[in-house]
């Protein structure tokens, strides 16, 4: 190496190490900056074509070297609206470009961000600290229908009522049960009056006669029943402009199981539930349950009791399907002697308005309602990257995609969402004040090679002289 090749390699070196400075002072910078990934800095040899005898000292370039695999620190905000990823991924956002007929319009083109602390503007669409607005896909909260994919909008929305069509219910009923004309009893069937209240058959094809009469001032049919059945689930059920109506339910067992013949149980409703038990008519199903001598469900095995035709305080909700399977309804020995409950729940509710929202860890944001419904509102778009280091750098703490990056991914994969969280930097001050010393160090040894290469030639070109 010559003394100007020297100088050359030397003034390389001053521009490397001024090129890590710089990164080193953006890291810096941006220690507070919601999201942001700091930029490293490599180091690349380039050697001149030489002879295997005359190898020399090349010159040497400064290159970013990204680190948005690198987790910031996710901290509490407490406010809603704000998420951030714990793993891998990035959120799919895009700029804002005006509106036109009233409605926002944007790029169209989509950018990738750790940015997470988003919250509501004026419109309702979700925009973060930078201005970027976050993609995803709406949801229906009546229906649960996903819209196309773009900017995600939350409003005032208002929930529809909705009839209730299915409860789904889980429970034990006694092997054995404990009524009131047999608490001491080791048979406790049902011993009615007239059997044309019973129902055997298990395909729904009994349809007259299935209703056990109120107590008159001649007969206490009603009470009859009552003592010899125990309570089954009681909750409310909504008609279609979500009016709340009270079902009442009794389990009346009517046959034991044999070796022939499997145990049968009937469920009744009180179609009249302003009065007392004993005062309102009680409606038959009209399916007959079984189960085998073990316990196990038999019928039906659509794993639905049909309420057909439910009518209760004289609203008729149409007809109510009970759901549940062999799982979740037995018949095992029971020492209290009642039914035990072990889900109950139905699908209905009344018209409600937007209280709260939050985000769950599976990339959804729900909608708390003033009936107490929870809804999904939106899935939050979420892109994973087989090289996210190889992202171009854009402003605002966005990402935009490269060939060397690889196409995006769509989907959490193994990460998760945190809702009322953002993530931090993840540059270290004490990690960057470091760096700073041995890159100053470095471009000073650069310096003195300049300045005993420039010595050198004075001295060459004394000897001329």
């Amino acid at each position: 190496m010559d003394i100007f090749s020297a100088l050359q390699t030397s003034v390389s070196g001053l521009k490397a190490q001024s090129y890590a400075i710089s990164n080193i002072s953006g890291n810096i910078a941006n220690s507070q900056t919601t999201g942001f990934k700091r930029i490293d800095t490599s180091f690349e040899d380039l050697i001149a074509e030489n002879s295997r005898t005359r190898e020399v000292a090349g010159t040497v370039l400064a290159q970013s070297q990204l680190t948005n695999t690198l987790q910031g620190n996710i901290t509490a905000t407490n406010v809603a609206t704000n998420m951030a990823l714990r793993g891998d991924g990035f959120f799919v956002v895009q700029q804002r470009t005006g509106d036109a007929n009233n409605q926002a319009t944007f790029t169209g083109q989509n950018l990738y961000t750790r940015r997470g602390d988003f919250t509501l503007d004026k419109s309702g669409y979700l925009v973060n600290g930078a201005g970027s607005y976050l993609q995803g896909q709406n949801i229906d909260p009546a229906t649960g229908q996903v819209g196309a994919s773009g900017a995600i909008q939350i409003t005032n929305t208002t929930l529809a009522a909705k009839r209730s069509t299915t409860i789904t219910y889980g429970a034990n009923l006694p092997s054995t049960p404990k009524t009131n004309a047999s608490a001491s009893s080791t048979s406790a069937l049902y011993a009615p009056a007239g059997t044309t209240t019973l129902v055997t058959s298990t395909d729904g094809s009994n349809t007259t006669g299935q209703k056990v009469a109120a107590d008159t001032t001649t007969t206490t049919t009603a009470s009859d029943f009552i003592d010899h059945s125990i309570a089954g689930p009681t909750l409310t059920l909504y008609t279609d402009n979500g009016a709340p109506v009270t079902l009442t339910t009794r389990w009346a067992k009517i046959q034991d199981a044999t070796a022939a013949t499997p145990a049968v149980w009937n469920l009744f409703y009180a179609s009249d539930t302003t009065v007392a038990n004993n005062k309102s008519d009680w409606i038959n199903a009209g399916t007959g349950v079984t189960f085998d001598a073990a316990g196990q469900l038999l019928q039906p095995s659509s794993g639905s009791l049909p309420l057909t035709d439910l009518t209760v305080n004289g609203t008729n909700l149409g007809t109510v399907k009970l759901a549940f399977d062999k799982t979740t309804l037995t018949q095992y020995a029971s020492t209290a002697g009642a039914a035990t409950t072990n889900a109950l729940s139905q699908d209905g509710f009344a018209a409600g308005t937007l209280n709260d929202i939050a985000v769950s860890e599976t990339g959804q944001i729900l909608g708390t309602f003033s009936n107490g419904s929870v809804k999904a509102l939106a899935n939050i778009g979420i892109a994973r990257f087989a090289n996210p280091d190889a992202l171009k750098v854009e402003s605002g703490g966005n990402f935009a995609q490269t060939s060397e990056s690889g196409t995006p991914l769509a989907g959490l994969g193994g990460s998760i969402v945190v809702g009322s969280n953002i993530e931090q930097s993840n540059t270290d001050i004490a990690d960057e004040f470091s760096k700073m010393i041995v890159t100053q160090q470095a471009y000073s040894a650069n310096t003195r090679v300049m300045s005993t290469a420039q010595q050198m030639m004075s001295d060459l070109l004394n000897v001329i002289r």
